[in-house]
């Protein structure tokens, strides 16, 4: 799926140097109904966790028309998978979502989604109480669109948390609306998850350096990313903010296997914390020119000028401890200027038309922000040396 394939060799040094690693994504979508045009077939999304060596939770997208009918998809299409993909149901609570979701659980649902901001809800409607109070009941994991506005998530979240504690909300996106505060209350709600489908290194580092890494979870949100792109991204921060392997095989596929089970969590030990990190002030240069790039492709722009400045931050000289990183940084940017245009990609949806090359600088953003993780071996014959005259 988009530029996956190219970014292989990273997801390869990972799993070498962290054996035994088994992902499972808390987090993807199908659909063809979306109003923001993004589109998933079960074919697309089992070929590109093949392409990972995953297995994931799978919703369906937005449906304007309602759930009954994407739930019943989605229930097939996990049943046809294999054992590839784990079925949850999506739930608008102002239809009768508690009869929706026992529903799907007969048939063979293993969680909730709930999404806020599509559904144009709150967390102190009325009628979501019920679907916690069935959450709480069976044990179930529900997974949350914890993006921007959606006004007082996390204090609600919290509240429902703990008035069902064996109910599992999981913040999606990094709890990225709440994340600055939200992490210091996590000791009095420990039934509380995240996950981390979301494309800021900072953000990520944030994640797993102030949450206990057994309350997150390793997620794509694929169409939007792509497994071996957040494996690669999301699993890099979660090394360089300073889980150990062991941790992060709870965080890339454990935990979330134990929750859609209905098991109790694993204990994975406390935050390691980041406030006081260091950064590297060479390769922030790096970091802080794709961060413009990406924003600016996200902003229907296009990053070529701030990709130019990428490729000057990373002239570095290559007898410095920073010139295998911008080796690598620049090995993607060649990836991104070799791929095909937009239009010329076989099966192309989604972002690989809409931000065509975009997880390759977001990838690139992360290898710049975790310095410490290991690369894949020197990227053919791309020099990180000083510029002549």
């Amino acid at each position: 799926m988009y530029d996956d394939e190219a970014l292989l060799p990273w997801l390869d040094a990972l799993r070498e140097s962290v054996p035994k690693l088994s992902l499972f994504d808390a987090h993807t979508h199908t659909g063809a109904n979306d109003p923001d045009g993004f589109r998933c077939s079960a074919d697309e999304l089992t070929g590109a966790l093949g392409l990972a060596g995953a297995r994931a939770v799978v919703f369906t997208m937005h449906e304007p028309d309602g759930y009954p009918a994407a739930n019943d998809r989605v229930l097939a299409e996990a049943e046809a998978s294999e054992g590839r993909l784990v079925a949850f149901c999506r739930l608008d609570p102002r239809e009768d979502a508690v009869a929706e979701a026992e529903r799907c659980l007969a048939a063979g649902a293993r969680g909730l989604k709930l999404h806020p901001r599509a559904e144009c809800f709150d967390f102190d409607h009325p009628r979501v109480e019920p679907i916690f109070a069935l959450a709480d009941e069976r044990r179930l994991p529900i997974v949350i669109h914890a993006g921007r506005g959606i006004p007082a998530l996390g204090r609600h979240v919290l509240e429902l948390a703990e008035r069902h504690p064996d109910a599992r909300p999981i913040l999606a996106h990094a709890g990225l609306c709440d994340l600055g505060w939200i992490w210091r209350h996590l000791d009095d709600h420990p039934n509380v998850f995240f996950d981390t489908a979301w494309w800021s290194p900072t953000d990520l580092l944030t994640l797993f350096g102030l949450v206990p890494p057994g309350r997150i979870l390793w997620a794509s949100d694929t169409p939007y990313g792509a497994p071996v792109q957040h494996a690669v991204l999301g699993l890099r921060c979660a090394l360089e903010a300073g889980l150990s392997a062991e941790q992060l095989r709870c965080v890339s596929g454990e935990q979330v296997d134990r929750l859609v089970a209905g098991e109790e969590p694993i204990d994975a030990g406390t935050a390691p914390g980041i406030l006081e990190a260091a950064v590297d002030l060479l390769l922030e240069r790096v970091h802080i020119s794709l961060v413009s790039a990406i924003g600016r492709i996200m902003a229907g722009g296009d990053g070529d000028e701030a990709i130019a400045l990428t490729r000057l931050a990373c002239e570095v000289g290559d007898d410095v401890p920073q010139a295998p990183v911008c080796r690598s940084v620049l090995a993607l940017l060649d990836r991104y200027e070799r791929r095909p245009p937009a239009g010329e990609q076989e099966g192309a949806s989604g972002p690989a038309t809409r931000f065509p090359g975009l997880h390759l600088l977001v990838v690139a953003a992360g290898v710049a922000r975790t310095p410490s993780v290991a690369l894949p071996p020197e990227p053919e014959l791309v020099a990180a040396g000083e510029r002549s005259p």
